[in-house]
């Protein structure tokens, strides 16, 4: 099995688990925009530590950066913070599992613009593995008595639909970035792109805290208990995530990482006792069907 496939699964794990960690920080109090504040804030410094001690280790010196590197790097960065405060305020629209399941939507569009901007198209085989992903997305957002019975709950359709889109121009963003960083090690391409877009991100989100929401930065500061988890968490996901897209097409990473909405419904029957429809479970079977026809034909 290649790297990248363990890593991207590794990746997927971890963001469940700080999904579920930030789900926490609403009801401990803190607003959409403190909660995603709480994914970057402790990201940067500690990306930062570790580059430092990854170059150091190697008796390396910063590798050199390419003009395009910033503007991929924050383009991505600010397509993350739109897409986190998006998925943040889904929690309070549908379950868990469904809420997430709406952002896939970003797998599409990452293999269309991998083609067009990065000219890394996907393979036929490729393309229909993330089909079949798709096709689970969609029985996973079926509302209970399909969408004709209930209607849409447009709110969510939305919110989901937009974290989707910007999830997957981050992903190129970072994809991107990681190719222009003059490194022979994966690893270290992704720390820089790591550490510019994390630093970028907190200072956007500091900003914005301090201008639109007063007060939330300090009750940010004061559960730094239960924030410093999500930070941690989120920094090992994210250097997942910037690690695979060092080493592959964003689009068959993207495709891969839907295994974490089979790991997010796990987390919602487990962790808060919700149940499932038999179409979920469909969804579920089509969407592993996905992830091995991508470890085994890509």
């Amino acid at each position: 099995m290649e790297p990248w496939v363990l890593i991207t699964l590794a990746a997927a794990a971890v963001q469940t688990w700080r999904f579920m960690l930030q789900k926490g920080l609403r009801a401990a109090g803190l607003s959409t925009g403190g909660a995603t504040y709480a994914r970057f804030v402790f990201a940067a410094p500690l990306a930062g530590v570790a580059l430092a001690a990854l170059l150091i280790t190697r008796g390396d010196g910063m590798p050199a950066l390419s003009p395009g590197f910033w503007l991929w790097a924050m383009a991505g960065g600010l397509a993350q913070i739109v897409a986190t405060l998006a998925t943040v305020a889904l929690f309070a629209t549908r379950s868990f599992a469904v809420g997430i399941a709406f952002t896939k939507t970003e797998v599409l569009l990452v293999a269309a613009l991998s083609a067009l901007l990065l000219s890394e198209p996907v393979s036929p085989d490729g393309l229909a593995a993330i089909l079949v992903g798709t096709a689970g997305v969609l029985l996973l957002s079926r509302p209970a008595g399909g969408w004709a019975a209930q209607g849409v709950d447009r709110r969510a359709l939305m919110l989901g639909l937009t974290a989707g889109a910007l999830f997957g121009l981050s992903a190129i963003g970072y994809r991107a970035a990681t190719l222009q960083v003059d490194h022979p090690q994966a690893l270290v391409r992704a720390l820089v792109a790591l550490v510019a877009a994390t630093g970028f991100q907190t200072l956007v989100m500091t900003l914005w805290l301090a201008l639109r929401e007063p007060g939330e930065l300090s009750r940010v500061a004061t559960r730094w208990r239960a924030v410093l988890p999500v930070g941690v968490t989120g920094v090992l996901g994210s250097l997942g995530w910037f690690t695979a897209f060092a080493l592959q097409n964003a689009a068959y990473v993207r495709s891969l990482g839907q295994v974490e909405l089979i790991f997010s419904i796990l987390a919602s029957v487990v962790v808060f006792r919700e149940r499932l429809r038999a179409v979920e479970l469909a969804g579920m079977a089509a969407l592993g069907a996905s992830v091995v026809l991508i470890i085994w034909r890509i």
